[in-house]
């Protein structure tokens, strides 16, 4: 049978999880498999998670270990027991023990390609003789990696936005149900749809064996346009403002939230680098927020940080990079009229731009007003 487990409230279950369950009556046992074993303890876990060199292992639980484990955490928990021939179920038992084993159970995780739901998927599809990649390769339903991702993190809202931030255009391609099976429940929905080759249902009975205390994720995530545009509009209009004030607390407060500001996006920028050039998180490489998150706002930290005195006038230089910054930036919000630039990033436009623009305005503006008179 198929188990599928719904999201827990800790933030790396709010995916759901599944397993494959084999039940013996000759030795009265029940084993839950399961591949999304990982450990926080493991050596350079942190270092391995960044390179998107995940090790998790596959685990042979009993089943009422599992089960009780699940029903004290308030999730979800749905059986569907699955009508195989009885070669199909041997084999699959039998491959499961093997993988099972210590020198077997080990693999390399993508949170989209090779995931806790996507070997159990494999595992079922293998004995059905490719049944459930046939039926469901080529179906969609117009969602991507993205948006699967930050729907299920809408109950993490700083984690859903750092991982908005820091997919690429690979999340945005449009994906179909043998994809979208890297999500649990969206396995237990193509798995109930799929048909043996006589005609016959996959699935025999289902069975809810815990309804769960947490809540079902939304269909779709927020769309985050209209409300980043608008905050990005007065805060950048804000900025302006405080930026003609004559009073020194409002120019020392610019001052600061700019560098602030400058230095966050200059060290994102770097961290979008690293992931494109220096891990194996696909999913994130060719990042088309690089041009909002510019490592070219480093070079601002130093002209920011000189603007809290109130002597202090910027160079050319310094205006120089502002404004690149804000003409790449600007080139961001006219790349989505072009089919090259697929990634759904027009939020964090409609964001970012303003606030870059807002900044290189005061910068000018610093440079044009006289310096104090001095005694």
């Amino acid at each position: 049978s198929l188990l599928t487990i719904g999201p827990g409230e800790i933030y790396f279950e709010r995916f759901g999880h599944n397993a494959i369950v084999v039940r013996d009556p000759l030795r009265d046992a029940a084993i839950a498999y399961n591949y999304g074993m990982f450990d926080f303890a493991e050596d350079d876990f942190l270092w391995n998670f960044a390179r998107g060199r995940m090790r998790y292992r596959m685990a042979a639980n009993p089943l009422a270990f599992d089960l009780a484990m699940y029903r004290a955490e308030g999730r979800s928990i749905t059986e569907q027991h699955l009508d195989l021939d009885p070669d199909q179920a041997a084999a699959l038992a039998a491959f499961l023990e093997w993988n099972a084993r210590p020198e077997n159970a080990w693999y390399r995780y993508d949170y989209f390609d090779d995931n806790c739901s996507t070997r159990v998927r494999d595992a079922l599809d293998r004995v059905l003789g490719g049944r459930i990649k046939l039926q469901s390769e080529g179906r969609s339903r117009g969602y991507t990696y993205r948006l699967d991702a930050l729907r299920l993190m809408v109950p993490e809202p700083a984690l859903m936005l750092l991982i908005d931030l820091g997919l690429g255009p690979r999340s945005d391609q449009r994906i179909d149900y043998w994809q979208e099976s890297f999500v649990p429940m969206t396995l237990a929905q193509v798995v109930a749809e799929t048909r043996r080759a006589d005609g016959r249902p996959l699935v025999a009975a289902t069975e809810v064996i815990a309804r769960g205390e947490v809540a079902e994720p939304p269909l779709l995530p927020p769309d985050l346009r209209w409300p980043f545009l608008i905050l990005g509009l007065a805060l950048g209009t804000g900025l302006v403002w405080l930026g003609r004030r004559p009073e020194r607390v409002a120019q020392a407060a610019v001052a600061i939230f700019a560098s602030v500001f400058v230095l966050a996006c200059g060290l994102a920028g770097l961290a979008l680098l690293f992931l494109w050039f220096g891990s194996a998180h696909q999913a994130a490489w060719g990042n088309e927020n690089l041009a909002l998150l510019n490592p070219l706002c480093l070079l601002l930290v130093p002209a920011w940080v000189g603007a809290w005195r109130r002597a202090w006038r910027p160079g050319k230089l310094s205006q120089g990079i502002a404004w690149l910054v804000v003409l790449i930036a600007g080139l961001a919000l006219f790349s989505k009229i072009l089919p090259w630039f697929p990634q759904a990033n027009a939020h964090w436009i409609f964001l970012l731009l303003p606030l870059h623009a807002a900044l290189a305005l005061d910068l000018r503006q610093r440079r044009m007003t006289p310096m104090p008179a001095t005694r």
